[in-house]
C-alpha cells in the first residue's frame, strides 16, 4: 500500500509547470482580476518561458486572484508527468486535453492533500488503513494517462474521500473537546457552512469548532484559538487571522491563507508558508 505523501509535492512549483494555471483557468473583470479571460485562453502576461510577466505586481495591477490561487502541484504533475514535457506550445495538438484534465488533476491534487492531513492525526488512527487506501486510489487516479484522466469521475470520488475525512475531523474535533475545559462560548453559534461573513469572533475558543465550508468573510478572528477546528472548505477571504492560532488546525491550505489577512504573530502549522502580502 502506498506510503504517506510528501506534502511539499502537493503545493505549487511554478518552474515545472507549462503555465497551465494561466491558461486553463476563466476568469472575469472583478475585484480580483482586472480582465475578462476565456477558459483555454493563455493570460496575455504570461511569457514565453510560462512564468508570470507582472509577478511582483499582481495586487497592485488588479490581479488579486492569482495571488490566493494554487493548484496543489497539479500543474508540475501534468506538465512533467501525464504529459511527460510536452507544452501546449511546441505541441498545440495537446493543448485542448491539457487544458480540459487540469481541473480534474487539481481535484484529486487537493484530495491527496486533505487525506494526507488526516493521516496525521493520531485521534484518526481507526480509520488510518482507510484513509491509506483512499490515498492510494486517489494517487492512481492521478497517474492516468490523459484521456482516462477526461472520464474519472470526481463527484462520486470527491463524495468518499469527503465521508472518510469528515470521520477523521470528528474523532480529532471530539478529542480537542475533551481536553478543554469548559466549552467555547461561540460554539453554539458555529457549524457546518455557517454565515459568519463580518463576525467579531476576536479572541474566540474555536477549538475543536466545526467551520467545514463556513462563510468567514472580513471576519474578526484576532486572537483566536482555531486549533483543532475542521477549516476544510472555510472562505476566509479577508478574513482578520492576526495574532490567531491556527496550528492544528484541520485541513487548512496555502489558499485560506492567501486569501486571508494575517502578520508575524498568526501562528501556522509547519507546512505552510506566511504570505507575503501579510503585514509584519
Amino acid at each position: 500500500m502506498l506510503e504517506p505523501i510528501d506534502r511539499l509535492s502537493l503545493q505549487a512549483d511554478c518552474e515545472n509547470c507549462f503555465g497551465l494555471c494561466c491558461v486553463a483557468l476563466p476568469f472575469a473583470a472583478s475585484v480580483d482580476f482586472a480582465i475578462d479571460k476565456a477558459a483555454g485562453q493563455p493570460c496575455p502576461n504570461l511569457k514565453s518561458d510560462f512564468r508570470c510577466g507582472v509577478h511582483t505586481d499582481l495586487r497592485t495591477l488588479g490581479f488579486r486572484g492569482c495571488t490566493v490561487y494554487d493548484c496543489f502541484g497539479a500543474g508540475q504533475k501534468l506538465s512533467r508527468f501525464t504529459f511527460e514535457g510536452r507544452d501546449w506550445r511546441q505541441s498545440p495538438d495537446l493543448a485542448k486535453q491539457m487544458v480540459d484534465v487540469f481541473p480534474t488533476m487539481r481535484l484529486l491534487q487537493e484530495l491527496l492533500w486533505y487525506i494526507s492531513d488526516a493521516l496525521t492525526l493520531q485521534a484518526a488512527l481507526p480509520i488510518h488503513d482507510e484513509l491509506l487506501a483512499a490515498l492510494e486510489e486517489t494517487n492512481r487516479l492521478t497517474l492516468l494517462a490523459p484521456g482516462a484522466l477526461m472520464y474519472v469521475d470526481t463527484a462520486a470520488h470527491r463524495a468518499a474521500v469527503n465521508a472518510l475525512l469528515l470521520q477523521a475531523s470528528e474523532f480529532a474535533r471530539d478529542e480537542a473537546k475533551r481536553l478543554q475545559q469548559a466549552p467555547p462560548k461561540h460554539r453554539k453559534n458555529i457549524g457546518r457552512g455557517a454565515d459568519l461573513i463580518g463576525a467579531n469572533l476576536r479572541g474566540a475558543d474555536l477549538r475543536g469548532a466545526n467551520l467545514r465550508g463556513a462563510y468567514l468573510i472580513a471576519a474578526d478572528l484576532r486572537d483566536a484559538d482555531l486549533r483543532s477546528a475542521d477549516l476544510i472548505g472555510a472562505d476566509l477571504r479577508d478574513a482578520d487571522i492576526r495574532g490567531a492560532n491556527l496550528t492544528g488546525s484541520l485541513f487548512l491550505t496555502q489558499v485560506q491563507l492567501h486569501a486571508a489577512k494575517g502578520n508575524s504573530s498568526t501562528k501556522l502549522p509547519a507546512l505552510l508558508s506566511r504570505p507575503s502580502h501579510w503585514t509584519a
